[in-house]
């Protein structure tokens, strides 16, 4: 397999490639995480995040220095340490074995690590990232709808089963054939970094056909694969714009750290009103964070875009929640979105 992705790699545009290369050194680093940190006081904190314009609320926050000024607010001096990994198993392991603090992933990773910790740890949610539609793409002509792939064909997820875009594709899939045929295509996916997954795509790779990815890897496939084309989006099974994309961590390291916690939260906010005001200042941000070679004018359409809005308070989460727990994907069943996020009035309002 790994021949095919260098195969890949070799015929795809510089921005992709550049990507692509930057994720393999991360994987490679994530070793490092496998070490339980020990406690942390106050003014410490560990950020969680992955690839992709969804993290943008993060890329501007840590570029604009807005923790450690809320900090300051806060009479705190904050040290922000940020990590980034790929797919919502790697997060949830490096949020459990204390290795951050703040972990950064899908609805779908969340609802796992709540249910799995349910009474322990107490893992819930702090923030939505924004609502963003999330794209399952295709270079396979003869797939139009989930119900064409075939035993043929690959699709691409960050993490098989526990990722957002896993669930989602799920959720779908009960749509399509009932909930007791929910698992029908999990046999054929991948757990492949966006970033690997986009240059397959773009490459017009016959091994994997489709990847279930996020901005703004999506559009980078639409863009320059003319037989990529959108076989599935998120909103249209989720019920409308909703929140893929959260925050999380651990009761304890909220109860013990409140006024860094507190700081995370408001610096979040700082970060949404400023994408809002200021997409142009917000997509150099994100292309000076992540040293991204991403055409700018694609990045600016993205933020742009009326399905996109960057906001904290989770929206539309609760549908997939109680589909999860149908389908037996989570023992505990979630009342209300409320009961797998941490009480908070910046996220008040949500849903």
């Amino acid at each position: 397999m790994l021949h095919l992705f260098r195969a890949a790699l070799s015929a795809m545009s510089r921005q992709v490639r550049h990507a692509a290369v930057l994720a393999l050194g991360v994987v490679v680093g994530v070793t490092a995480l496998a070490v339980p940190g020990g406690a942390r006081a106050e003014g410490q904190l560990r950020v969680a995040e992955q690839f992709g314009v969804v993290y943008l609320l993060l890329n501007v926050a840590r570029d604009q220095h807005l923790i450690e000024q809320e900090g300051r607010r806060e009479g705190l001096d904050i040290k922000v340490d940020w990590v980034r990994l790929s797919g919502g198993a790697a997060i949830n392991d490096a949020l459990l074995s204390g290795a951050v603090d703040i972990a950064g992933a899908g609805v779908g990773p969340l609802l796992t690590v709540w249910d799995r910790t349910f009474g322990r740890q107490n893992v819930k949610g702090v923030a939505s990232l924004g609502n963003l539609p999330y794209y399952l793409v295709s270079n396979n002509p003869e797939v139009k709808t989930i119900a064409d792939f075939t035993s043929r064909d690959r699709i691409a997820v960050p993490a098989v089963g526990v990722s957002v875009q896993s669930r989602v594709l799920q959720y779908a899939a009960a749509k399509q054939w009932g909930d007791k045929a929910f698992d029908k295509l999990d046999s054929l996916t991948q757990a492949i970094p966006h970033p690997d997954a986009t240059a397959a795509i773009i490459a017009n790779s016959n091994v994997i056909t489709a990847h279930f990815g996020n901005p703004p890897f999506q559009q980078q496939e639409l863009a320059q694969n003319p037989k990529a084309h959108i076989v599935l989006n998120s909103y249209d099974v989720l019920g409308g714009p909703s929140s893929a994309t959260v925050l999380y961590a651990t009761e304890k390291f909220r109860n013990e750290n409140p006024k860094t916690y507190h700081a995370f939260v408001a610096a979040l906010a700082q970060a949404a009103q400023l994408i809002q005001k200021n997409p142009e200042l917000a997509a150099d941000i994100y292309i000076r964070v992540n040293d991204s070679k991403i055409d700018r004018g694609l990045l600016l359409k993205i933020l742009r875009d009326p399905q996109v809005q960057f906001k904290i308070a989770p929206q539309n989460t609760f549908g997939l929640a109680k589909f999860m727990y149908r389908v037996g994907a989570i023992r505990h069943e979630p009342k209300s979105w409320q009961d797998y996020f941490f009480e908070d009035s910046a996220t008040a309002g949500g849903s």
